[in-house]
């Protein structure tokens, strides 16, 4: 079996007073977390869902909105961190799943052909994670916030690489590393550098096709337009 862990529950700072919900914003007609449930039921690759949810307001709209979903979907309470919400939902996970899809709920452009890519190469991998190559010239300064008469370090694009979601993983393995991560109180900010951290080797997919998170009130209008723009 094959589970879907579908992350709602983040604070949406960044997006300030323009949704009172990033993830049930509407995006051509429909409610941001409907988009991605959607494409990982339309992709057959998965047989059961679970969503991570804020509080007990957010938990009755999510319900409402995945209602029509065929997948079977249960609910899992987040923490106060993305990497706490993943592992409340990795504990939930049923012992008889031997992979497991954890995604950004507030990317809604995925597809099920880019989810069927990522399952086809967890054949052979023990974690995969959807990825794109760095196009920007990256600098890295010397400290957070120094920005005034400061040095500048050039970073070599052909080895940077940014991680999108969905990221992939054989359960009882990442299991295991969220659960040291977790013990160890170390912190991380994506899935793939838990994994990493304790010796899981990570594949890399190039995903060709557009992947934006959903984080500001610009997002939103971006993200309409690329649905509209859509065969």
């Amino acid at each position: 079996m094959k589970t879907l862990v579908l992350l709602a529950g983040g604070s949406g700072a960044r997006m300030g007073d323009a949704v009172p919900d990033k993830t049930l914003a509407l995006l051509a007609g429909r409610p941001v977390i409907l988009h991605s449930a959607r494409a990982f039921q339309a992709s057959g690759r998965v047989d059961h869902g679970i969503v991570v949810y804020r509080d007990a307001e957010q938990l009755e709209q999510l319900q409402r909105v995945l209602t029509p979903l065929e997948m079977k979907t249960e609910f899992v309470q987040g923490g106060p961190t993305r990497q706490a919400s993943v592992y409340n939902a990795l504990q939930a996970v049923s012992d008889s799943t031997s992979h497991v899809f954890i995604h950004d709920a507030a990317r809604p452009l995925i597809s099920p052909a880019a989810i069927q890519q990522v399952d086809n190469a967890l054949e052979k991998n023990e974690a995969v994670v959807l990825a794109r190559p760095v196009t920007d010239t990256i600098k890295r300064i010397p400290a957070a916030g120094e920005l005034e008469k400061t040095s500048l370090e050039d970073l070599d694009r052909e080895r940077l690489w940014a991680m999108e979601t969905p990221q992939a993983f054989a359960f009882p393995a990442i299991l295991e590393a969220y659960s040291i991560a977790f013990k160890a109180e170390h912190s991380f900010t994506d899935d793939a550098a838990v994994a990493s951290q304790w010796g899981m080797p990570i594949t890399l997919l190039n995903n060709p096709d557009p992947n934006p998170k959903v984080t500001t009130p610009q997002d939103l209008a971006w993200i309409d337009y690329l649905i509209a723009k859509r065969p």
